[in-house]
């Protein structure tokens, strides 16, 4: 049974707080160290729950893993056998749809079973496989798992129907070492597949178009091994953002790129966010004077889906009414029934839409983390709550945050973890 925090609200927030390393661009670049046999140095690793997942798999397959320091690690991915594939791991997070990608690249034949992470709605793999399946790959589902086969990998133009990001990411990879040239049109444009693409092209890949939504992949016979280090996690540099908003104090976020939040910061900035920028810091005042506004999240450059939980308790607190609306998955929104039970006054129009009425005030109660960021709003609402909220399933916000408890504790909040 995973652990819970127990949050006394209230409490001033001061001080400064590094962002680590990005989650999302840390998962495919460990992906990417298995495209070659010589020695790849990350550095900026984030210690979460879905990136040691991930070190696990590529451990099982055969990767020589040594620590050179608490978050620089260097891989050797020389003698691979994919027949050891740990499925336990590779199930635990969806991050490993993204190994799919590396493995086919560089391996002919090798099985995997469907990967896990958040529950926020319908997120098959479908794309992934369909996408790759046009570069060469025979990929076939047998029960609970997958088989992948291939002679070689051509590349083409590929159109995707959607923005994914991994789909996007795990077809970068596998073009790579394929014959020819790919074309990825329709292609995710976030920040972390920008530092995939700078990690591949350290490793020897002809790479361009990344930031945009066509990505074009020449194809080379080999990669060699690369020292890379993780960008900071912006969704990360996000949540603190907000809580340093919403309670008394003020608090510096270091290690931000303000690039990555143009549109986020914007949004913040017309609620009524006080805000200082600096190089590579934010720092954030408390900022009690709030306005309703209109929020939809949308693929980059748009505003991130996966802030939108994140600024909800800033249009708890925000006078008047404030419209979200998260077009890409289905059943996000169950989180604001959490919300709910500590006294927000929030409407659910459909599974993608809600009604924020504001400002109210949040009551302790029990809540549950339903995935990564859902966990992370709930906390951000227990800091302004009164009385004492527990956050259960806190494995979910493990998953992509480090050791977020004991971060808030150095500014000043009431919170502790208790084992389950």
């Amino acid at each position: 049974m995973s652990d819970k925090f127990i949050i006394n609200g209230n409490n001033a927030l001061e001080g400064e707080i590094e962002v680590r390393g990005s989650k999302n661009a840390a998962a495919p670049i460990l992906a990417a160290v298995l495209l070659t046999k010589e020695e790849c140095i990350i550095d900026n690793l984030p210690l979460i729950e879905d990136i040691k997942h991930i070190i696990s798999v590529l451990k099982s397959l055969g990767v020589t893993v040594e620590n050179l320091g608490e978050r620089k690690v260097k891989f050797k991915a020389e003698n691979i056998n994919t027949d050891n594939l740990d499925f336990e791991s590779f199930s635990k997070t969806r991050m490993s749809v993204l190994l799919i990608g590396s493995l086919l690249g560089r391996f002919n034949q090798f099985k995997f079973p469907s990967p896990g992470g958040d529950r926020i709605g319908l997120r098959p793999i479908n794309l992934h496989i369909k996408s790759l399946k046009k570069l060469g790959a025979q990929l076939d589902r047998k029960g609970d798992y997958y088989e992948s086969s291939r002679k070689e990998l051509i590349g083409k133009e590929i159109v995707l129907d959607e923005f994914s990001v991994t789909a996007t990411e795990a077809l970068m990879m596998s073009a790579c070492l394929a014959k020819g040239k790919t074309v990825i049109k329709g292609a995710a444009a976030e920040p972390h597949v920008e530092d995939l693409a700078r990690m591949l092209i350290k490793m020897g890949a002809k790479i361009s178009g990344q930031g945009t939504h066509t990505i074009t992949i020449e194809g080379v016979e080999e990669l060699h091994g690369a020292e890379h280090t993780v960008v900071p996690d912006y969704l990360e540099a996000g949540t603190f953002i907000v809580a340093g908003a919403l309670t008394p104090g003020k608090v510096t976020i270091k290690n931000v790129d303000h690039s990555h939040l143009d549109l986020f910061l914007a949004k913040l900035e017309e609620i009524g966010v006080e805000m200082e920028r600096g190089d590579n810091q934010i720092t954030v005042s408390y900022s009690p004077h709030l306005a309703s506004t209109k929020i939809q999240a949308l693929p980059h450059p748009g505003f991130p889906t996966d802030l939108l939980p994140i600024i909800i308790p800033l249009l708890i607190k925000a006078q008047g009414k404030s419209l979200i609306h998260d077009p890409l998955y289905e059943n996000r929104l169950n989180y604001l029934h959490e919300l709910r039970k500590m006294g927000a006054d929030i409407e659910i129009v459909d599974p993608h839409r809600a009604f924020v009425f504001g400002p109210k005030n949040l009551y302790g109660t029990i809540v549950s983390s339903s995935d990564v960021r859902a966990g992370a709003c709930l906390i951000v609402a227990g800091l302004i709550a009164e009385g004492t909220t527990t956050v259960e399933n806190v494995y979910q916000i493990d998953r992509g945050y480090e050791k977020i408890e004991e971060r808030l504790q150095k500014l000043g909040a009431d919170i502790k973890r208790v084992s389950a």
